[in-house]
């Protein structure tokens, strides 16, 4: 998820970037274990049940997905 996740993007973006139809399943095995590790955050995480609600990376998951980046590149 980390890696089709720009900018602020909604449940919806995510849910159609991963190519993932079921809502209950996106939630409880992509969006929720990424919140609660803290890789991704709400904009609005005062009212997380908001139409406008958008999801972005944490500094912690900005930092994961450099380290992925890094590990893909071949050495010379």
């Amino acid at each position: 998820m980390l890696k089709v996740l720009s900018g602020e993007m909604t449940r919806k973006q995510l849910q159609t970037a991963l190519k993932l139809k079921n809502d209950e399943h996106f939630r409880k095995n992509y969006l929720l274990p990424a919140l609660e590790s803290g890789l991704i955050e709400m904009t609005i995480p005062d009212k997380p049940r908001s139409s406008k609600q958008k999801y972005r990376l944490t500094t912690a998951g900005q930092a994961l997905l450099e380290q992925m980046k890094g590990q893909t590149q071949p050495r010379a």
